[in-house]
């Protein structure tokens, strides 16, 4: 699986420009994939916060993940504006029948796949072999451009699952 994402960021974007990241409760397939994309880019091309244009980008990752980013060195995202982007990917939502707010499902990469785990599994998964401190996981709780380039796809024993997982020594 490829995982070069970086390189689709926009260059010009502050590195603290805001970020959300909104994972799919399942891959899209090819034909929601192309279509979301042509709402993403409407979406973005159209963002306003208070009558003034977002400065804004916005991607389909992997076939699963909605990434807004907001350069706010231009306008500040208001509370409205992100209201705004919330109803859109509620739209998304209801067109593609999937959940994008569902915060207790997390995803790894597995056997070269995005896979996805409910919280409530992860210590049967670790004890069982299906994920361990070097398996790579989407962080969506990265919030800035610069943490979405740094910080977004890393090894478990790296993010805040590791605190989550007991290890029984034998």
């Amino acid at each position: 699986m490829k995982l070069n994402y970086k390189e689709l960021l926009p260059g010009d974007f502050h590195p603290n420009s805001r970020v959300w990241v909104y994972q799919a409760s399942r891959l899209l397939s090819l034909q929601e994939a192309f279509d979301a994309e042509d709402k993403i880019n409407a979406f973005v091309e159209e963002w306003q916060s208070h009558g003034a244009k977002v400065k804004a980008a916005g991607f389909l990752f992997f076939g699963q993940f909605v990434i807004l980013m907001a350069d706010e060195s231009i306008a500040t995202v208001s509370g409205c504006s992100t209201d705004s982007s919330v109803r859109f990917i509620k739209s998304l939502e209801a067109r593609y029948g999937v959940s994008f707010f569902d915060r207790t499902t997390l995803a790894f990469i597995i056997k070269d796949k995005v896979q996805l785990l409910p919280l409530a599994q992860l210590q049967y998964a670790f004890d069982n072999g299906f994920v361990n401190g070097d398996t790579l996981y989407f962080n969506n709780l990265v919030a800035t451009k610069a943490e979405l380039e740094n910080n977004w796809i890393i090894p478990v024993k790296e993010s805040w699952l590791k605190s989550r997982i007991q290890v029984v020594s034998q």
